[in-house]
């Protein structure tokens, strides 16, 4: 079977389900496994590289204003891909290629597998329904009760724990917060998010209400990005006059992780993103393999 993937999410359910090798063209942003980044690329961004966060959200805004996308499909790479299936995603027309902007016709016409998991439950949805286009029922039944399991763990380690609050930022200039499945892992990490609300998408928040909200923890998880480049993006923020007066400055607790590999992507690794948050939320109680960047 040659499969396309047209969002990075589906290259890595494809990845867990044992498909690598079906996968035939993916996307400019795709980059787990590492292999994939070997194979053709079907899509292209008008965003410059090294575009600034406040110069992509403007690209962005001005994207939304003008019904477009700043992500755009290589009709002609994908038809050289010859692709038997396309998995696809209906969540973000923006910041992702949608099947909705597939061309009219190929020939011939692949099946096309649309993902649209904006919870937990839903990227586990996801999973099933990749797995029955590609034949692999069993694969993504034990996966999916292997990620469940996991949460499962983490949930019986934190259960009487105390629970703090906590602010996940998705993006630094603005300042959005991370929603979607973000306030899930929150809560099964052993937190409670303060400005986010399961299954609801992520909102751009006045830098005043994350001052107001004052969080235990914050972390900075910036869609897209890695925790170097999270990094880098906050130091307009840690350079707010108001930024030592936050308690979770005050004590130590402000982190930057890789919102690109753990919360943006809503694939298997949300689950590592779980084992993430709760390793710090309670070190005492949850280990993780990953680790994030303590900003002090």
């Amino acid at each position: 079977m040659r499969v396309v993937s047209l969002v990075p999410a589906a290259t890595e359910i494809a990845h867990a389900l044992g498909a690598t090798n079906d996968l035939v063209a993916v996307t400019h942003d795709c980059d787990w496994p590492p292999e994939v980044r070997a194979l053709p690329r079907v899509t292209r961004s008008t965003i410059a590289v090294g575009a600034t966060s406040r110069e992509i959200d403007d690209a962005v805004r001005t994207a939304v204003a003008n019904n477009d996308s700043t992500f755009h499909l290589d009709a002609d790479a994908l038809a050289a891909a010859r692709p038997d299936l396309l998995l696809g995603q209906t969540l973000c027309h923006v910041c992702a290629v949608t099947v909705a902007q597939l061309p009219a016709a190929l020939d011939p016409a692949p099946e096309v597998v649309p993902l649209d998991g904006g919870s937990l439950e839903g990227i586990f949805e996801d999973i099933r329904r990749v797995g029955a286009a590609l034949g692999r029922h069993p694969q993504a039944d034990a996966l999916v009760a292997s990620l469940e399991a996991r949460i499962a763990v983490v949930r019986a380690l934190v259960a009487d724990a105390p629970r703090p609050s906590v602010i996940c930022l998705e993006w630094l200039d603005p300042l959005f917060n991370a929603g979607h499945w973000v306030p899930e892992q929150i809560a099964i990490a052993g937190g409670v998010d303060q400005l986010g609300e399961p299954g609801v998408p992520s909102i751009d928040v006045a830098t005043d209400r994350l001052f107001e909200a004052d969080p235990q923890f914050l972390f900075l998880l910036p869609c897209g990005f890695d925790a170097a480049r999270a990094v880098r993006e906050s130091a307009g923020l840690r350079a707010h006059p108001r930024w030592t007066e936050l308690r979770a400055v005050r004590d130590g607790h402000v982190w930057a992780l890789d919102g690109n590999a753990y919360f943006s992507r809503p694939g298997p690794r949300v689950v590592d993103g779980i084992e993430l948050l709760a390793s710090i939320l309670h070190p005492d109680r949850v280990r993780s393999r990953i680790h994030g960047v303590h900003l002090t």
